[in-house]
């Protein structure tokens, strides 16, 4: 009876071990993992390295740029060889993001790409903020904002100045041409 008992505690405390350390991977594990993998790019960029003309921005959209700090892009490149990879890439990412910890902000379709902006922190404060772009043809791109004092609020309408801000893609040209 009591080796019994101890067998059903051992094996209790064991599952119970496993369990707690069961690890769901997270976006920044993700990123580690696959920032060498073939068909991925990855970079860190300092947003002091993207240069863009801040005239025509707002005082919000001008305080939501300056509340950032890095961008991290990882990126996956489509091609005829790899779809059904893609399509398990997609799903690791899309199962990550559906996570409770990061909150919807903005989700939107242009020229054919899904766009979904996620944040992780409260309403009033992000701690991180999420760009995650797909296009059949082209692949997928995943942007992890990092800063101090970041509003969700203020991201969207810096987001909103971006996409009409000229942006000199020369700064960016690893990436473009990752994807050409």
């Amino acid at each position: 009876m009591k080796r019994t008992v101890k067998h059903i505690l051992y094996t209790l405390f064991v599952t119970v071990i496993l369990v707690s350390c069961a690890t769901n991977t997270s976006l920044q594990t993700y990123f580690v993992d696959n920032q060498e993998a073939s068909n991925f790019i990855s970079q860190d960029l300092p947003l002091s390295m993207v240069k863009l003309d801040q005239t025509a921005f707002s005082k919000e959209q001008k305080e939501a740029y300056n509340s950032v700090n890095k961008l991290n892009f990882l990126g996956y490149k489509a091609n005829e060889n790899n779809a059904e990879a893609l399509k398990e890439e997609l799903k690791i990412v899309k199962a990550i993001l559906k996570d409770s910890k990061y909150k919807d902000l903005v989700e939107f379709n242009d020229k054919g790409r899904k766009i979904i902006v996620k944040y992780v922190g409260t309403d009033d404060n992000a701690d991180e903020v999420v760009v995650f772009g797909h296009a059949k043809e082209l692949g997928f791109a995943i942007i992890r904002v990092l800063g101090d004092d970041m509003s969700p609020d203020k991201m969207v309408t810096l987001m909103t100045a971006l996409q009409k801000a000229n942006v000199d893609e020369n700064q960016l040209q690893d990436i473009v041409n990752f994807f050409k």
